[in-house]
């Protein structure tokens, strides 16, 4: 049986850019080349092409690419997270993405974390975060520890979780509690 190919670069950067101009007016979405450079996009396309270096065993240059956007946009995103296609980061600084891993079509607002309660700098993906497809984190939303955020969830501004979060909930507060867990009560 045929193992389906991981995306490719490529496929990756066309999903997000989809992702992010589904966000965006429709006549500024058509100025491609120009959008390339925003800081909405540019951070994702540096974020790719660290993780597309590190699996392909070059994980010094990848680190290049890490730290490029940490110093110009202030993320932080080790380049072995592995992170599903159609990925929009509205606001960069201030954001550290220190998960297991992202799912795919999830949207994150400015000065999220997502990592381990404890210093982990081995990267221990078992003490981290594990997001699932179609998650929104707003504005100043942390994410502690081997917690997991359900599809379809969204975590509300400043909430701290601690806990798992189940599909389609909305989790709010410190520390955070779900206080909508079907779609029609969360949008």
């Amino acid at each position: 049986m045929d193992t389906p190919r991981p995306p490719s670069l490529s496929d990756l950067l066309d999903a997000d850019w989809r992702a992010l101009m589904l966000n965006i007016d429709p006549v500024v979405a058509r100025r491609r080349a120009r959008n390339l450079l925003s800081p909405r996009f540019a951070p994702v396309v540096l974020i790719r092409v660290a993780a597309s270096l590190h699996a392909r065993g070059w994980p010094r240059l990848a680190k290049v690419f890490s730290l490029l956007n940490f110093v110009v946009f202030g993320l932080e995103v080790p380049a072995r997270l592995k992170i599903g296609p159609g990925l929009v980061i509205t606001h960069t600084h201030g954001t550290v993405l220190g998960a297991r891993e992202i799912g795919a079509c999830v949207t994150i607002y400015q000065q999220v974390t997502l990592g381990a309660r404890v210093a982990d700098f081995a990267f221990t993906p078992a003490l981290r975060p594990l997001v699932q497809d179609h998650v929104t984190l707003t504005a100043g939303a942390k994410v502690l520890g081997p917690v997991t955020l359900g599809h379809h969830c969204t975590v509300g501004a400043n909430a701290v979780v601690l806990e798992d979060v189940p599909p389609h909930a909305l989790a709010v507060g410190v520390p955070a509690r779900c206080v909508a867990s079907t779609p029609s009560e969360v949008g």
